[in-house]
């Protein structure tokens, strides 16, 4: 928990680092969350966007419109004023299948762990996760949540390749993957719900600060 003033760094000439901690944590998060709202309603003079991260928030602005200091004078001022209130987040309700080809590391985590699979299965499935961030591909959604039980590091080797729709877990996060690519995360079961649709007014399934529980699909 971090209840500490914010750090604001010069990113370049177009941008400030607002650090509201070192680690993941609900404070922190909301924190994070209130000044992208407040950005939201009230954007300061050459603001061009705002970026959430787990304990920080990426400022963008204009440098033919104004610098670092008028825009670090105005989040500054943002900081101090309550927050808006939030929006209410929606609950998602994910199917994913479990064993066999689409849990390709499931005896692993559960051997790891000193837990049967379907202990890994019955872990996964009991945790309600919020949707923190996106990040390092489309659609990739960071859930935090992963009960402390089935915690592992990511791996030391990546795996060549996972298809779109595995669903990992690396510490205490979970992703649902949307393309098919190569992964450092134990890959425990799979959905085939679509999380990115690239053609839709919103494509991301989630909002940020969403919640997501997991089902155990009909194989």
């Amino acid at each position: 928990m971090s209840d500490r003033p914010p750090v604001i760094r010069d990113l370049g000439d177009a941008g400030l680092l607002v650090e509201f901690g070192e680690r993941l944590d609900e404070p922190t998060y909301s924190r994070v969350r209130a000044l992208d709202r407040a950005l939201a309603e009230e954007p300061c003079r050459g603001f061009t966007e705002a970026i959430p991260s787990f304990a920080s928030l990426f400022v963008g602005y204009d440098p033919l419109v104004t610098d670092g200091v008028e825009v670090r004078e105005a989040l500054l001022k943002l900081i101090d004023r309550p927050p808006p209130p939030p929006p209410d987040p929606k609950l998602h309700t994910i199917p994913v299948h479990y064993g066999g080809a689409h849990s390709p590391d499931l005896d692993m985590v559960a051997e790891k762990a000193g837990l049967a699979p379907e202990e890994v299965i019955a872990a996964h499935l009991e945790a309600t996760y919020r949707v923190y961030i996106y990040g390092f591909a489309p659609g990739y959604a960071y859930l935090g949540g992963t009960p402390e039980r089935i915690r592992l590091p990511r791996r030391d080797t990546p795996v060549r390749s996972r298809p779109a729709g595995s669903v990992m877990i690396a510490g205490g996060q979970c992703i649902v993957t949307t393309v098919d690519m190569p992964t450092g995360w134990w890959v425990i079961g799979r959905s085939f719900c679509r999380i990115i649709d690239p053609d839709a007014p919103r494509p991301f399934l989630f909002d940020l600060g969403d919640y997501v529980r997991f089902t155990r699909a009909d194989d």
